[in-house]
């Protein structure tokens, strides 16, 4: 037995006492021990019984596990170790390493828990399998009554979870002792057997599942193999004694001459014990379920990629990409900078933070270095932080699983694997919560991602162009944003400029949205030299993009071979315009007096455009109507 002591975290105090075989740990409520800490992955850690010893295992958990002996660090980081065995007064640091929850290793009971030593009752080599195959063909009986359960199996379909159901099915059909059936298959990243499904006969989920020692024995013989009188003959196996299984069996499913999956069955609640017949049998039927499984998982992996395929194209048909910085409007020194900056990056791995206004464009600037640079072949994905809530944010970066929570019917790709190889730019990054801030530090350090309800980790290559309009410094000292992150973010930061510092560049930028919209509304529309001076003068606070707000609206209010006249600009634009021209004549005084003479000339346009309605001309500058009254004091208005 294991006992395990929370030293410090949301659970500080609790103590655990294991004695299962296997048990979980993470933020999920299904763990054996739940670790409520925002920073623990779902399911963070395994610990489980195996050559005499207890074995801690990281679930390739996005902020990691450290096992800490005799003062010494052993990370399980997946450089060097995924999985080390406890011994006494370990203690395990798991998740953030800034503020870790630590749990200490009590005691351990040596108890001895081996493959079972047990003389098998009945063994089945490939060799002998392929010559039953062949008797069966020549058993009429068997043969229907294989044909009737391949039938069975057959209901299942092609959707991975009900082939496993039918193959159970099945299973209880063919065998009347079984109670319960578990399916085990290789994993095709990790190339671990897990165990993919497991149920009793009545229909309900079968937590314990099969015997490790069992499924460790049949790969290792290669060889389907029977265990009669169970408690008896494997009295070392910890999880045969906790589910009081009498007899046993477990027979390789074979495709080629690897094995793909094993099919184990027990009849811990039925009397008598299985025969070598049984196991004959279930061997048989073994064939026919790999075919209906593989079937099942080549038509998941097409689903997958059609998914892909069809996300790859939402996103080709939701945006035109730029290619070059020379499809960005701009020809000001400050934009020409920008340019010769990111000349040196292009090609590099280094993250890119892109700072500046809302609106003035910094998804077309990660557009540009992702076409100009050699990853130009593979997805460019954008992805606004602040347009989701945690869940589904979480969902649409890292993907999810069927289930993993109210509404996921089927698996989802998320954006990291569909810009594998490529891009992907998050936009309004300080937006991102903490909790996945942790998981995104983890793909720039390792590549690693998890989908939301998976144990497997997928490995990506993705470029991270990070943008926000707000000050990162100030989100880091308010402890909104992690300081770690930070760093690996702004490797290489980009200050974009407001419209208002680039006015040469308005020309250009009304003449190609004005072309833009005149084309699609099959116009001939032009811009008086005067309307065009008078936008020069806008401070445009929306940037580029109110910028181009207001051509549409002009363009749509035109008529065909029109002449967009000063008069049709937005009032508020005119006056806003008006404003900034009478500051640039002020011509004396010091700066704080021509900024109080602008302020008094906003003050008295507001109120006469609300008839002196003070109420309303404060709703209108975004003050309190006591501040409007302080301000007005100020001036004596």
């Amino acid at each position: 037995m294991i006992e395990l002591e929370v030293l410090e975290g949301e659970s500080r105090g609790q103590s655990y006492n294991i004695e299962d075989p296997i048990i979980t740990i993470g933020r999920h409520a299904e763990n054996r021990i739940v670790l409520p800490d925002y920073h623990i992955s779902g399911e963070h850690a395994q610990i489980f019984w195996e050559d005499n010893q207890y074995i801690l295992r990281d679930l390739r958990s996005t902020s990691g596990s450290i096992l800490v002996r005799n003062k010494q660090s052993l990370p399980l980081d997946g450089a060097e170790r995924w999985e080390i065995p406890l011994k006494v007064g370990d203690q395990l640091r798991l998740g953030a390493p800034f503020s870790p929850v630590v749990l200490h290793v009590r005691a351990i009971d040596s108890v001895e828990v081996d493959l079972p030593r047990a003389t098998v009752m009945a063994a089945r080599t490939l060799e002998q399998i392929d010559s039953l195959r062949t008797s069966a063909d020549s058993d009429r009986d068997l043969a229907a009554i294989l044909y009737r359960l391949v039938q069975t199996i057959g209901r299942g379909g092609l959707e991975l979870n009900q082939v496993l159901t039918s193959v159970s099915d099945a299973v209880f059909d063919l065998l009347d002792r079984a109670s319960n059936v578990s399916i085990y298959l290789r994993d095709p990243v990790s190339l671990r057997f897990r165990m993919a499904y497991s149920r009793s006969r009545e229909g309900s989920v079968d937590t314990t599942g099969g015997s490790r020692s069992l499924i460790e024995m049949v790969l290792k013989k290669k060889a389907a193999i029977l265990v009669a009188d169970a408690p008896e003959e494997m009295a070392q196996s910890a999880s045969i004694l906790s589910a009081s299984i009498r007899s046993i069996m477990a027979v390789p499913m074979w495709n080629g001459n690897q094995i793909a999956g094993v099919i184990q069955c027990d009849n811990r609640t039925r009397r008598g014990m299985f025969q070598e017949h049984d196991l004959e049998h279930l061997t048989l039927l073994s064939y026919q379920s790999i075919l209906a499984i593989e079937n099942a998982r080549m038509y998941q992996q097409l689903e997958e990629k059609k998914e892909r395929a069809q996300s790859e194209n939402n996103y080709f048909r939701q945006r035109t990409p730029v290619r070059c910085f020379s499809d960005i409007i701009g020809s000001s020194l400050a934009m020409k900078r920008i340019f010769d900056q990111l000349e040196k990056v292009i090609d590099t791995r280094v993250a890119i933070s892109v700072r500046g206004e809302t609106g003035t464009g910094k998804e077309l600037i990660a557009s540009a270095i992702h076409y100009q640079s050699r990853r130009r072949d593979k997805m460019f994905v954008a992805q606004n932080c602040a347009a989701l809530p945690e869940t589904l944010l979480e969902s649409e970066l890292f993907g999810h699983t069927k289930g993993a929570f109210t509404g996921a019917e089927r698996d989802k790709k998320g954006l990291f694997e569909i810009a594998d190889g490529g891009t992907l730019f998050l936009d309004e990054i300080a937006d991102m919560p903490l909790s996945l801030q942790v998981k995104l530090l983890r793909v720039l350090q390792e590549g690693e991602i998890r989908p939301l309800g998976s144990t497997v980790v997928k490995f990506v290559d993705v470029r991270i162009i990070s943008a926000s309009h707000k000050n990162l410094e100030e989100e880091v000292a308010a402890g909104r944003f992690r300081e770690d992150l930070f760093y690996r973010l702004h490797v290489f930061p980009i200050l974009l400029p407001p419209l208002r510092e680039r006015k040469e560049d308005i020309p250009l930028l009304v003449e190609h949205f004005v072309q833009k919209y005149a084309c699609g509304m099959l116009k001939n529309v032009t811009m008086d030299p005067q309307t065009l001076r008078e936008m020069q003068e806008v401070p445009w606070k929306g940037n580029v993009r109110e910028l181009e707000n207001e051509v549409q609206r002009l363009v749509i209010l035109a008529d065909d071979d029109g002449v967009i006249l000063p008069a049709d600009l937005r009032p508020q634009l005119r006056q806003e315009s008006s404003v900034v021209a009478e500051k640039a004549v002020l011509a004396q005084g010091s700066l704080k007096e021509m900024m109080e003479e602008v302020e008094r000339q906003i003050l008295h346009r507001v109120l006469a455009e609300c008839d002196q309605n003070k109420t309303r001309a404060a709703a209108r500058l975004g003050i309190t109507r006591e501040g409007l009254h302080k301000k007005l004091a100020k001036y004596s208005m």
